[in-house]
């Protein structure tokens, strides 16, 4: 293994009227398990289905109901468990957290507050290169979601859609170890990552199948560092709870805003009200939702039509062999494998359909060269277009077929460029595409010296000019890949005009 040494980030610091403050940052992560039934229903999760058409009889709570447990669910909180290399409680229960509200049938959720499924764990935040920090994950455990209130159809009515009622999420709980507004958007984007390498959630923000509430405290400068030791933050400040965030950015201008609402709260005097507070992205600023609720207002209970869950440690080890490879551990054999850098590294890595493409394309050629082909034109293009790697119109046969070419001489860098451009547009085997269109590179020494001499003959000012500085010997390069139209090997024009300046 190669060993990557990396340097704590510094917490942001935010001056204010009468000193100097920090951030502290927990994370409640809100992940739809990626099951096409829920929790305790064989009702359909898809996506985008008419309104209360994914309900069983278990999610509309009626009368005699009674919930059955999804083993699937279970066996994916385990498998993100192991691959956020955390506890997993081979005993479990599930308990009834009460609340009323409109989208929520049974007048409670199905949770777990007392025995979760997966203990303390960790995830390891890169922020740039060289920078990281150590993050830990205070537990996960499985619940049902609610429905959705819709108050935007009508002016005096509001609707309920039960289709996400009895969705498996796993909520998974960092402890207050985030320090900035950047490193909390980066612990999401990390968690969302290693989610989507495990295949346990597909992270898609957009629809609500992973979404985060931000808990947000201060305190004076250099005063975090002595209660991180102690495990003991509750004299670190009031926390207030951001709702419901599922945009990087948007975590990132909300965490902003409200520490400096807390600052200038407690510099002038005040006290900061634990509460619930919801983000306006138009105006840029965060609105109280409701007080913050405490457990002891839920009136937990254990559920008692559901038996507590009793795992085999066999069962737990036959996950953890069929785990696949992580981004962290993936990145690291790129590095070592394909000699990239660490950052081109993070970058084939960010997602695990780049990874695969990029490492087809890698094996057996040249690493370096095959990344620089892969992130600078194919993803360039790619998000020019607004396409995934799924959605490529170039295959990685074909990619591979342009570098070979490459590597054989028979076509030049800049020729290389211009038949990706075809092969994107036309589609078509490369070596084809060369031969039909007699785009291979002139490597004959002979043709190459002869168009070298009559643009000398031509041009006797620009030789003498170039004998004095041989800087100017770029000038007949140009001209010479100009009358070869770009297919005269370039190591040998310059190679060749070298050898004639010094004459």
């Amino acid at each position: 293994m190669l060993d990557l040494i990396y340097e704590e980030p510094k917490p942001k610091v935010y001056s204010g009227t009468k000193g100097d403050w920090e951030l502290v940052i927990g994370m409640e992560v809100h992940a739809q398990v990626a099951s096409k039934s829920k929790l305790f229903s064989g009702a359909s999760t898809k996506f985008g289905n008419e309104p209360n058409s994914n309900v069983s009889m278990v999610d509309a709570a009626m009368p005699g109901m009674l919930p059955v447990i999804n083993e699937f669910c279970v066996e994916q909180a385990v498998r993100t468990g192991l691959g956020l290399k955390a506890k997993i409680n081979l005993y479990s229960a599930f308990d009834r957290k009460n609340y009323f509200y409109p989208d929520l049938p049974q007048g409670y959720q199905i949770s777990q507050l007392y025995h979760p499924i997966v203990g303390e764990g960790e995830i390891l935040v890169n922020l740039d290169a060289g920078i990281a920090r150590n993050v830990r994950v205070e537990r996960i455990h499985l619940e049902q979601d609610a429905g959705k209130s819709v108050h935007d159809m009508d002016p005096n009515m509001s609707f309920v859609d039960l289709n996400r009622t009895g969705v498996a999420l796993m909520e998974i709980v960092s402890m207050p170890d985030i320090r900035s507004p950047e490193e909390a958007a980066a612990y999401v984007t990390k968690l969302r990552q290693i989610l989507r390498y495990l295949g346990t959630c597909d992270g898609n923000m957009q629809n609500g199948n992973m979404r985060a509430d931000v808990n947000v405290s201060v305190c004076p400068s250099g005063q975090y560092e002595k209660f991180r030791a102690s495990g003991d933050f509750s004299h670190l400040g009031t926390r207030c709870e951001l709702k419901n965030m599922n945009s990087m950015r948007f975590i990132q201008l909300a965490i902003d805003f409200e520490a400096r609402r807390q600052i200038s709260i407690l510099e002038d005097g005040g006290t900061i009200d634990q509460e619930t507070r919801l983000y306006d992205a138009e105006k840029n600023e965060t609105r109280s939702m409701r007080s913050k609720e405490e457990a002891h207002d839920y009136r937990y209970f254990p559920d008692p039509d559901l038996l507590p869950l009793e795992i085999d440690q066999k069962w737990v080890d036959g996950i953890a062999e069929n785990l696949p490879e992580l981004p962290d551990e993936k990145k690291i054999r790129f590095i070592k494998e394909f000699k990239v850098t660490e950052y081109d590294a993070s970058v084939l890595t960010a997602d695990l359909s780049d990874a695969e493409y990029f490492e087809k394309i890698a094996n057996g050629r040249d690493g370096k060269q095959a990344a620089n082909w892969v992130i600078n034109e194919l993803f360039g293009r790619l998000n020019k277009a607004d396409l995934t790697i799924k959605e490529s119109p170039i295959s990685t046969t074909q990619l591979g077929d342009i570098l070979d070419l490459i590597s054989k001489g028979d076509i030049s860098g800049k020729i290389a460029k211009d038949l990706f451009e075809i092969v994107w547009t036309e589609g078509g085997n490369p070596s084809d595409i060369v031969d039909k269109r007699g785009m291979k590179q002139v490597t004959d020494t002979t043709k190459i010296e002869a168009a070298i001499d009559k643009i000398m003959i031509e041009n006797p000012d620009q030789v003498t000019k170039a004998k004095e500085n041989p800087k100017l010997a770029g000038w007949f390069v140009g001209q010479v890949m100009k009358a070869t139209g770009g297919k005269a090997n370039p190591k040998a024009v310059n190679e060749i005009i070298a050898k004639k300046l010094l004459n």
